[in-house]
This record gives structure tokens, C-alpha cells and sequence, in this order.
């Protein structure tokens, strides 16, 4: 459980966000766990931290400020999160804005429709351009699961976007009336072994949206071992999206 605290992703995505919220987020960042806690675990000297703040692009700034000097990094959904029906240049300069702010993740959403169309080209295309638009920051591309209709789609969806340069492919936006499941995350990891071993290339897996119990958290833990290994049991290749999770895993 301490291990799953360091892999999340501490997340919020509301309308009603305000800087105190976020502040308040990014201290829980930096304190995930109460110190009388840890310090009754033996575990008080490993400065657990949470693995990244994930916020929309008007808290990035509030975000990195607080956040400042800790090495947490700051992750910010973008290409019109989380419906994705922004013509293509705007989604370019949001990716823009939210670098120049200090985002050095950038969480990308692709165009379900083109997908559902078979339309792997333009996938391919739209996701180059993010890598390239993203230059230093880490680009992780939410593949929206449960709007896309098979597990076919989701396995090609993931070579796509891993084929186009992802640094992480994702799950959900958390906004879809299905988000991370176990039998998706199979096939999404599994794409993940394979272009592995074709290519020497590692990407990450982040798993999003209704994920709220520590005892779901250890599944998944779980399914990395299991398919991909302890290398891939690190904050730089795997990451969980969620914003209730951490309170459950306390509490446990």
C-alpha cells in the first residue's frame, strides 16, 4: 500500500477547483500519510511522496508553486480533456500554454471518433503532434476505453499512440460511464509487453477513473508484477489516476 501511495497520480479535475483546493492537494502530495502513522510503521525516513499532482491548465501554475522544491511533478490534462472535439491547432497551443506554465507531464486525450472510424492514420498523426508539441515534458495519451466500443480498438489504440511516441498510455479521463477496468488493463499492458520486446522501448501504464479502494489499487499492482515485472513498478512507468484512492489506502 505505501508502494501504490508513491505510483498516484493525486488528482483533481472539477469545476469548482480553486487555488486553496489545490493547495491543499499538493500538501497531501508532500504528506500523504500521517506522520504518527508512519512513524508507527517504521517507515518515517522514506519520504514517501505521491508520484504527480494532475490538475487542468488554470492550476498549473498555483500547482508548481507549492509544490516547488519537493521534485513532485505537475501534470496537466489537455487537446480539449476530456471530450477531445477541439479543432486540432487550439489543442496544440493548449499543450503549449500548460508547458510554458511548468507542466512537466502533459495528459493528452485522442479523438474517439477516429477510432471508431478506423481512421489509425490520423491517430497516429494527432499523437506526433503532441509528442513533438510536448517537447521536454512527458506525454501520457488517455485512450477514453469505455467509449471505444472493443477491446480490438483498445489494443490498436494503444500501439498507435505508443507507435507515435506516448511516454505512458491511459486508461480514461474519468468522465466516461466506464473508466479502468482489469480486463482493459490486460490488453493495454500486454500491447505494452509486446512493443517491449519488439522495440527495447518501455512505455508506461496509467490506470484512471473509479479506482477508490486500496484493495483495487493492489490488484492492479498485482497485474504489473504479474505481466510486466518489478521494473515497471516505479512512478516513471506506472501510475494510477484517482482522487479517493489515497484517503482508503490511509485509512487501511
Amino acid at each position: 500500500l505505501l508502494k501504490a501511495i508513491t505510483l498516484i497520480d493525486l488528482t483533481t479535475l472539477s469545476g469548482d477547483d480553486t487555488p486553496g483546493k489545490v493547495k491543499r492537494l499538493c500538501h497531501k502530495a508532500k504528506n500523504p500519510v500521517r506522520k504518527d502513522l508512519l512513524e508507527t510503521l517504521g517507515v518515517a525516513d522514506l519520504n514517501i511522496t505521491t508520484g504527480a499532482v494532475c490538475v487542468y491548465h488554470n492550476m498549473i501554475k498555483t500547482a508548481v508553486s507549492t509544490l516547488e522544491g519537493t521534485g513532485i511533478p505537475v501534470a496537466a490534462v489537455s487537446t480539449g480533456f476530456p471530450a477531445g472535439q477541439s479543432p486540432l491547432p487550439i489543442k496544440l497551443q493548449e499543450i503549449d500554454a500548460s508547458v510554458s506554465d511548468g507542466a512537466l507531464e502533459i495528459d493528452i486525450v485522442i479523438s474517439r471518433e477516429k477510432v471508431l472510424t478506423g481512421d489509425w492514420h490520423a491517430i497516429y498523426s494527432e499523437v506526433k503532434a503532441y509528442r513533438e508539441a510536448c517537447g521536454e515534458a512527458h506525454i501520457k495519451a488517455i485512450l477514453a476505453t469505455g467509449e471505444l466500443a472493443t477491446l480490438t480498438n483498445v489494443a490498436k489504440a494503444s500501439w498507435v499512440c505508443m507507435m507515435a511516441g506516448a511516454d505512458f498510455i491511459k486508461t480514461s479521463t474519468g468522465k466516461e460511464p466506464v473508466n479502468a477496468t482489469l480486463p482493459v488493463s490486460l490488453v493495454m499492458v500486454r500491447a505494452i509487453r509486446d512493443y517491449y520486446d519488439l522495440t527495447g522501448y518501455k512505455v508506461g501504464y496509467k490506470p484512471a477513473g473509479g479506482i477508490s479502494k486500496a484493495k483495487d489499487a493492489i490488484d492492479y499492482l498485482i497485474l504489473m508484477k504479474e505481466e510486466l515485472g518489478n521494473e515497471w513498478l516505479t512512478p516513471e512507468l506506472f501510475r494510477f489516476g484517482a482522487s479517493s484512492l489515497l484517503g482508503d489506502i490511509e485509512r487501511q
